[in-house]
């Protein structure tokens, strides 16, 4: 049998191995053409411009010399500076050494005339002295003698001082202690016991130092007052007495040295004494222990409150006579907290002086 032949196609294989091989050269041309692009492509230089931070440190640069060439002429000006001060410190000194000359001279040439001058002056010391001294005859110190323990000089607030001076002496049985206790134990004691009283006898010395300040050419009165009031010299009340009588006022003293405490306490009626007394007192010194317990009428009962001790107080400041001192001595007393303030107010407001004082005064 006889063989076929083969017929003859466009699209044989040896045809389309030729076509790949064309289509793969184009795609191999394509990729080298590509690369070629991407590696030409233009480098972006990034390095930082620093001309701008080079020019700051220039500036700087030339304001650090300004400034040291400006320190160099400060330290020159202060050098000037400095040797002037020197010369003029020099000129100074040699001055100095010239006006100690002058002065020793001048010293050695009138020395005569300052010790002349140094005599007259304890001339009229002297006159001032003698002066003084007498002036010191008129004063209150030098009219009695009044010596306390150890002979101790005592510095107080009071005003001693006027001419007409009013002694009120709170003469109630509360001044014989300063414990209601012992009070009601000692007021059942003798006479004598009660006078040798701790609390009464500082009263007695207190009233002893005050007329030891009594001017000289001034007057005075002593009052005790508990329930009434009395003058310590029998037919003198409502009398001034005269400070220059020693006698007198030495009798009074002893005089009140006699008195035993007793009774209640009426300041109403030593106010009202006071305010009688003509003229009126320049200087009122009290010595009490507490607020009044009695008033115009007697107590309903045997006990006072505090309260009612106030408006007691209260009621006997009506009788005071106004524009007068009050000068307080305050003695301790157990039981009545609100007279301190009370009687310290008192003196506040008439421009007296408040104290209380120890054990040991005067």
């Amino acid at each position: 049998m006889a063989r076929r032949r083969r017929e003859f196609s466009a699209f044989s294989l040896a045809f389309l191995d030729i076509m790949s091989c064309g289509f793969g050269a184009v795609v191999l041309l394509f990729l080298i053409i590509k690369h070629n692009v991407d590696a030409y492509v233009p480098v972006v230089n990034t390095t930082p411009d620093l001309s701008s931070e080079v020019s700051l440190l220039e500036e700087e640069i030339l304001q650090g010399k300004d400034n040291l060439a400006k320190l160099h002429n400060t330290v020159s000006d202060i050098d000037d500076q400095t040797a002037i001060a020197k010369g003029l410190a020099r000129r100074i000194m040699d001055e100095i050494r010239e006006v100690a000359g002058n002065t020793e001279a001048l010293a050695n040439s009138n020395q005569d005339a300052d010790m002349e001058k140094l005599k007259a002056d304890l001339k009229k010391l002297a006159a001032q002295k003698q002066r003084l001294e007498k002036e010191t005859q008129n004063t209150g110190k030098d009219t009695r003698s009044f010596v306390g323990e150890g002979n101790r000089e005592y510095l107080t607030g009071l005003k001693l001082g006027g001419k007409r001076i009013l002694v009120l002496l709170d003469v109630s049985a509360s001044m014989l202690d300063k414990t209601i206790v012992n009070i009601i134990r000692r007021r059942n004691m003798t006479g004598k016991q009660r006078l040798n009283s701790r609390k009464w006898q500082q009263a007695l010395q207190t009233v002893d130092w005050i007329s030891t300040r009594f001017p000289v050419d001034s007057q005075y009165q002593i009052y005790t007052f508990n329930t009434e009031t009395k003058s310590v010299l029998a037919n003198t009340r409502g009398q001034w007495l005269e400070v220059k009588d020693l006698q007198q006022l030495n009798g009074a003293i002893e005089k009140l040295k006699e008195v035993i405490p007793a009774g209640g306490t009426n300041l109403a009626t030593a106010f009202d004494y006071a305010s009688k007394l003509r003229p009126l007192p320049d200087n009122i010194y009290l010595l009490t222990d507490g607020l009044p317990t009695q008033g115009r009428k007697p107590p309903r009962g045997t006990t006072v409150t505090g309260k009612q001790r106030l408006q007691l107080f209260e009621q006997a400041l009506n009788k005071l006579p106004q524009g007068v001192p009050v000068n307080i001595i305050l003695s301790p007393m157990e039981g009545d907290p609100m007279a301190a303030s009370a009687f310290w107010r008192l003196a506040q407001l008439t421009r007296g002086a408040f104290m209380s004082p120890t054990e040991d005064w005067p």
